[in-house]
C-alpha cells in the first residue's frame, strides 16, 4: 500500500465533509434527540461500516479505469463537484423539512442492532459519501504510481476514521443537548444551511480543481 503524498491536504478535506451537517450527521442528530448517546453512538458505528464498505467497492470500481484514463479521471471530479453545488443547493431549498424531520420521534427506542443496521444503509446510501468517495477523493491520489487502488482504498479508511471520531462527536453533543436541538426549529435549520453553504463551496473547490489538472494533462 502506497501512502498518496498529498494526504495532509486530504485529511483537511475530509474533516471539511465529515463536519457538514450532511445526511448521516442528520440521521444520527436525529437519532440522538429522541433516544439519547446510547442509540446515536451505535448508529455512528454502522454508519462508519457502511461508508467503509461503499469506500472498499469505489476504490475497486474506478480505481482502474483512472489508472487508464484521464478522461475519466477528470469526469469523476466535474460530476462530483457539480453534485456537491447541487446537495448544497437541496439542503438549503430543504432547510425547513429537514428540521421537522429531526424533532419528530416515531416508534420504540431501537435495539442496539437495528440502530448499527440503519446507520450501516444510511452510510452506504449517503449521496455526499459517494461523491467524495467517487469526485473529491480522486484528485489527491498519485496517478504516476500503479498503486491507485490501493490509494483509494487508503483514503476511504482515513475517512471513515475521521467520520468515527467527528460523528461520534455529533451523536454526543446531541444526546447531550437533546433540549436544545429540540426545542428550536431555526437551530437545525441554520446547521443546515451552514452545511448546504459549505458544501457548494467545496463542490466550486473541486471543479476549479479538475480544470487545474486539466491544464497539465
Amino acid at each position: 500500500m502506497i501512502i498518496p503524498t498529498r494526504l495532509p491536504e486530504y485529511l483537511v478535506a475530509a474533516l471539511v465533509i465529515v463536519i457538514v451537517p450532511g445526511p448521516s450527521v442528520l440521521f444520527i442528530v436525529a437519532r440522538a434527540i429522541a433516544w439519547g448517546k446510547k442509540t446515536a453512538l451505535t448508529t455512528v458505528l454502522g454508519n462508519v461500516s457502511g461508508t467503509f464498505t461503499l469506500a472498499s467497492l469505489i476504490a475497486v470500481g474506478i480505481g482502474p479505469i483512472l489508472q487508464r484514463s484521464n478522461f475519466a479521471y477528470l469526469a469523476v471530479q466535474y460530476g462530483g463537484g457539480l453534485y456537491l453545488i447541487y446537495l448544497g443547493y437541496s439542503a438549503i431549498k430543504h432547510r425547513v423539512l429537514h428540521a421537522e424531520d429531526l424533532t419528530i420521534k416515531i416508534g420504540d427506542q431501537p435495539t442496539i442492532g437495528k440502530s448499527i443496521r440503519d446507520g450501516f444503509w444510511v452510510g452506504f446510501l449517503n449521496p455526499k459519501a459517494i461523491v467524495f468517495y467517487a469526485g473529491v477523493i480522486p484528485q489527491f491520489i498519485d496517478r504516476d504510481r500503479d498503486s491507485i487502488t490501493w490509494q483509494l482504498f487508503f483514503l476511504g479508511f482515513v475517512f471513515a476514521c475521521v467520520a468515527l471520531i467527528f460523528d461520534g462527536s455529533w451523536g454526543l453533543l446531541a444526546g447531550v443537548a437533546r433540549q436544545w436541538f429540540a426545542t428550536s426549529q431555526k437551530r437545525i435549520e441554520n446547521m443546515r444551511v451552514t452545511g448546504g453553504v459549505i458544501m457548494a463551496i467545496l463542490g466550486l473547490l473541486v471543479i476549479v480543481s479538475a480544470i487545474r489538472q486539466g491544464m497539465n494533462l
